[in-house]
């Protein structure tokens, strides 16, 4: 191919990339035109809004100090490229993650009173504020890592922009988790299981808070883990085409990318309720059909701009190890599907053979991500060498646009049906607002694998890119350095999940205690004749959130530089090695025993195995609180850490 239309690449992949964020734009904008409902409704929801935006303003504000901090390091150590591309990728996550937050907010209580019509009605409202928030992230992120590679022309510059996203995600996922665990944990314990109210019932002063945290964690923490996933695979895949010299290999991950935006748009148009269908079957026609239109087009870019398709097979086997992962990840969280009722039959004999049956169908639930993702390793290396494995993470995320719609639908149903019972709006429209919140922790859970999987082969780029900084050839797995490095490497993940669950649980104590105190001094609240003090609890989740999640952030900076510094460049190649095995697996485990207990929970409050109320669904409700922070906390945290732990390693590995 030609100079030219090599230039007409990179034009054609900017036009796409600010295509999609008009998209994102022109649909929140039809968002915001939705009938909000009536005058209780958007009392509800403003007051979710107003906690929510109050939460980022003060987390916004440490993150702040954390970005002028490391900046000036940067500048002061390296260069002042790197500085400017680790604040760009900081600005760019934290208005990824802000812009899904604050449609996420506007359209909770549009989907609530949309819901009253049918079924379709509310699914597209949640659906669509979610599509606001994916083709948000992969604009962004595309047109951020484009404009910064156009600008420096550099690998080294560009993974500062990686750094940045990295930092701002972990403190954003790990604050946000806890905001939304510390809420949800003691809304359940003492409302559903003390009390024995409904969810979201209005009476239960932690209830607003709950309904927040929905949004500061699983909207906005979520946008900015997947924004610096998203722009992590096309860093290291443009890493690696620099290293190799070649024009074409440079160039192709922005033409994937770009095209994976194409295919995500016109997958987003087949999401439509049909007759009698389920919105599940909906939303999975939609990424079926994304995936189909982005390996064809792909194929086709590949064939032109390389003259084979070796490098096809590559970019194919992430695309579909990410569709077998979220395939397993259904099969063992979903209450169609017997693990999850197998554990809800569990809570029938107590929440000690709960909890025990869903470790294991947790731990259980890593072979097939595990065997899926080695497999895409194996085929990536045999058609494309290591650029080939980071083309397989690039096309594990080339669909990202539409796989965080349905993700971040999930969150704006829960609140959706959330609404609907503190306005009182009816048992039918209820009922339908629970059927889409069903299928969001599904489709959640699902995201998280992605999110997941990605990480595990991104990591492992980075790694590769660390040895070329550094100049290892190979590593000695027998050297004593090595050896420590991968212990202390496979107990990260461990470490720093143990303060992310302790947070949360610090966190819930204060809640739970909160709410006793509520139900216990204020007379007639249990009655509904007095109103919960809502501010107070969100007050506890903000200030605990913003306090606890310094500690797990500052750590995955500061393990890999004590090591390099103190053991060497190859003991910190053992760390990198160990975390990634590890903290795949775990998180993993986490993501989907946590996912399992929610709808094991709703199986039985659906009406099965002695339905609300009974002694299985106290039960299960304890189970579902174990695995809040799991699956919403320390497991979707755990695969930023491994990439940031990385990206930290490449920034320092000049002065190693």
């Amino acid at each position: 191919m030609t100079l030219t239309d090599f230039n007409s690449m990179w034009y054609g992949v900017l036009v796409i990339g600010a295509g999609g964020l008009v998209y994102a734009l022109a649909t929140a904008s039809w968002i915001r035109r939705a009938d909000p409902g009536n005058d209780r409704m958007r009392e509800i929801a403003g007051a979710i809004r107003t906690g929510a935006m109050a939460f980022l303003a003060r987390e916004y504000r440490v993150l702040a100090v954390f970005v002028v901090v490391v900046a000036a390091l940067l500048w002061a150590a390296l260069s002042a490229e790197l500085a400017i591309s680790f604040v760009t990728g900081a600005v760019l996550s934290i208005l990824a993650g802000n812009l899904g937050m604050r449609i996420a907010t506007l359209a909770n209580v549009r989907a609530a009173w949309a819901v009253k019509s049918d079924l379709n009605a509310g699914l597209v409202v949640a659906f669509r504020s979610g599509a606001v928030m994916g083709f948000g992230v992969v604009s962004l992120g595309l047109l951020g890592v484009l404009a910064l590679f156009r600008i420096f022309g550099d690998a080294n510059a560009i993974f500062g922009f990686s750094f940045g996203a990295s930092s701002v995600a972990l403190f954003a996922r790990v604050g946000g988790g806890i905001y939304t665990k510390a809420a949800d944990v003691g809304a359940d314990l003492v409302g559903k299981v003390e009390v024995g109210i409904p969810e979201d019932d209005p009476r239960n002063p932690a209830v607003i808070a709950d309904n927040v945290g929905d949004n500061v964690g699983d909207v906005a923490g979520m946008g900015a883990d997947l924004f610096e996933s998203y722009v992590g695979s096309l860093i290291a895949a443009v890493a690696l085409g620099l290293s190799a010299a070649q024009r074409g290999l440079i160039t192709l991950p922005f033409i994937l990318a770009a095209l994976g935006i194409v295919g995500s748009l016109l997958g987003t148009l087949m999401v439509r309720v049909r007759g009698n269908e389920s919105a599940h079957k909906a939303l999975n026609r939609g990424i079926i059909s994304a995936t189909v239109w982005t390996a064809v087009l792909s194929g086709a870019a590949i064939y032109v701009m390389l003259g084979s398709l070796a490098m096809y097979w590559a970019f194919l086997s992430g695309l579909l190890a990410g569709i077998v992962i979220g395939y397993a990840t259904e099969f063992y969280t979903s209450s169609s599907y017997r693990p999850t009722r197998r554990l809800a039959e569990a809570a029938q004999t107590g929440s000690a053979t709960n909890i025990i049956e869903g470790m294991a169908l947790g731990m259980q639930s890593v072979l097939l991500p595990v065997a899926s993702v080695g497999a895409a390793i194996l085929l990536a290396h045999h058609f494309g060498g290591l650029y080939g494995i980071a083309i397989s993470a690039v096309g594990m995320l080339s669909t990202l646009g539409i796989t965080l719609a349905t993700d971040s639908y999930g969150p704006v149903a829960d609140n959706a049906a959330g609404i609907a019972e503190m306005a009182h709006l009816g048992g039918d429209v209820r009922r339908r607002a629970e059927s889409l919140d069903a299928v969001g922790n599904t489709t959640a859970a699902i995201g998280k694998g992605f999110a997941i999987g990605s990480a595990a082969l991104t990591a492992l780029v980075f790694l590769v890119s660390y040895a070329g900084v550094v100049g290892l050839a190979a590593v000695d797995l027998l050297a004593p350095t090595t050896l420590l490095g991968l212990f202390i490497g496979g107990a990260m993940p461990f470490v720093f999940s143990s303060f992310t669950l302790a947070a949360v649980g610090r966190a819930a104590m204060q809640m739970v205690q909160e709410v006793r105190r509520q139900f216990r001094e204020t007379p007639g609240l249990l009655e509904g004749r007095a109103t919960p003090d809502y501010a107070r609890a969100v007050s506890i989740s903000t200030t605990a959130a913003i306090r606890e999640m310094i500690v797990p952030g500052l750590s995955a900076v500061i393990v890999p530089v004590a090591v390099g510094f103190l053991l060497g460049k190859e003991a910190l190649a053992g760390v990198l090695a160990g975390s990634i095995v590890t903290g795949f697996m775990l998180a993993v485990m986490m993501a989907n025993t946590g996912g399992a207990w929610d709808n094991a929970k709703k199986f039985i409050e659906e009406g099965h195995l002695g339905g609300k109320g009974s002694d299985p669904h106290k039960a299960a409700v304890v189970g579902d609180t174990v695995g809040d922070p799991f699956k919403d906390t320390a497991g979707p945290s755990l695969n930023i850490l491994l990439k940031l732990m990385a990206i930290v390693s490449i920034v320092i590995a000049p002065l190693l």
